[in-house]
């Protein structure tokens, strides 16, 4: 692949005002245009280009469309071309101008003002290439985030349950967020300044969850050389959360009802019993009644843990959230990806929310972070996400939505059929003059 030198890619599909952008045509920057999409995607494939111009005169979803499928592709710095300062009013057109280019220039171009804009550009997108393989990042995953009715109930919930200190289980769906519900009443407690210790009761094995949870004593059993405290008594004074609960073994659920009941342990080995001041969080995705009804966990340790109930909702039922965490977790790991991407573009934006999300919002972050590795332009894909054609949608399309869009495409059918001569695609579409100029402004149509 040729790199480009100081190419510039020129996306002009309206083929005007190219007079303006031929005379920055120098020996310093050489341009290089493609009318089409197809012309774009074989100048693209054969440079590698720094800097990007694209000419926008329109606010047609179709044009803005083959633009983002542009700007996936490429890895430039671009730079808008407006030919009316009014396009920035339309949402399409900002919200494009905000998540893939550098900058933005209105028409008539300044030939001065426009060549520093492009130096400045190609100068960001050297250093960024430069400093790609260096930038690391240091996060870790701990809040919660969410402006949907469902989370602000939640959140109050979390505030509510921080202020008691009773038993809590957690109920959700695998990759909800139970650990960070109950680390979020943890530190809201007056248990904050002591230690908050998980145990994921499905990953222990079998032969080890009694002294991991208790503890043992030196010579209590072969290899115990010494004395181990327990996960129980390692959280005295602050919280203990019991992820999985419902994979405890009927044999250590015993032992988890009798410290409930007493509040005292023996470790493995030992012949004193400890008092242990400790709050109890557990959390599971099995419904645990269904489990006492098969036998498979006891009733009496049930009611123990479910003294308060607290529900994580799954992110389908979290619609309003899925681009705010989609924006969160992008931001959260934009330095890890250290290749200039940008941003979402509208087609992975709308395949985040039409997927069903199994995996909840764990499924979410493993999704963007390999996307944001993966991408090579400047906007996300929904390729890059692995959401390209995943089946039927989440959600079905709410009738007054596909009614606007299909009177979207026929209006532009219309009036490309016409050649944009309102007055005859009005007479073709069987309305008249006055009610297509209404449906086009409605609809932010231009011509």
């Amino acid at each position: 692949m040729d790199t480009g030198g100081r190419n510039i890619f020129y996306w002009n599909p309206m083929h005007v005002h190219e007079d303006a952008i031929n005379k920055i045509n120098t020996d310093r920057w050489y341009i290089h245009t493609a009318h089409s999409e197809k012309e774009a995607l074989e100048l693209l494939e054969k440079h590698e280009y720094r800097v990007g111009l694209a000419h926008l005169d329109t606010n047609n979803p179709q044009q803005i469309k083959q633009l983002e499928n542009i700007l996936i592709r490429s890895r430039a710095e671009w730079v808008a071309l407006l030919t009316r300062r009014e396009l920035l009013d339309n949402d399409l057109c900002r919200n494009t101008i905000l998540n893939g280019f550098y900058d933005y220039h209105t028409l008539p171009t300044r030939p001065k003002i426009l060549l520093n804009t492009l130096g400045h550009a190609y100068g960001m997108s050297t250093l960024k290439n430069r400093l790609s393989e260096e930038i690391t990042v240091s996060s870790d995953e701990d809040e919660m985030v969410g402006v949907s009715p469902v989370m602000r109930v939640h959140f109050a919930n979390i505030r509510k349950l921080a202020r008691v200190d009773a038993p809590v289980l957690i109920n959700g769906e695998s990759g909800t967020g139970k650990e960070l519900s109950a680390l979020a009443i943890h530190e809201r407690s007056e248990r904050s300044n002591s230690p908050f210790v998980a145990v994921n009761c499905g990953a222990l094995p079998e032969k080890l969850i009694q002294t991991e949870l208790f503890g043992h004593e030196k010579g209590a059993f072969t290899g115990a050389h010494q004395r181990k405290i327990g996960k129980i008594e390692a959280a005295t004074g602050g919280t203990l959360f019991l992820d999985e609960i419902g994979d405890l073994p009927l044999e250590q659920q015993t032992s988890l009802l009798r410290f409930l009941q007493e509040k005292t342990i023996e470790r493995v080995g030992g012949t004193s019993s400890l008092h242990i001041d400790v709050r109890v969080i557990a959390a599971t995705h099995v419904d645990l009644e269904q489990a006492v009804q098969a036998g498979r966990f006891r009733e009496d340790l049930y009611y123990r843990l479910n003294v308060v109930n607290l529900y994580v909702p799954p992110l389908r039922e979290r619609v309003d959230d899925i681009e705010v965490l989609a924006k969160y977790f992008f931001k959260k790991f934009h330095n890890e990806a250290g290749n200039g991407v940008n941003g979402f573009s509208q087609h992975a934006l709308q395949a985040l929310n039409d997927y069903p999300w199994p995996g909840n919002v764990r499924e979410m972050i493993n999704k963007v972070r390999r996307a944001m590795l993966m991408c090579e332009g400047r906007l996300i894909s929904a390729a890059d996400l692995g959401l390209e054609r995943r089946g039927p949608c989440r959600r079905i399309q709410r009738l007054d939505d596909a009614r606007n869009n299909a009177e979207v495409d026929t209006i532009i059918a219309g009036l490309k059929q016409c050649r944009n001569n309102v007055s005859l695609a009005a007479k073709n579409l069987g309305v008249s003059r006055v009610t297509l100029y209404r449906l086009m402004e409605k609809h932010s149509i231009s011509l």
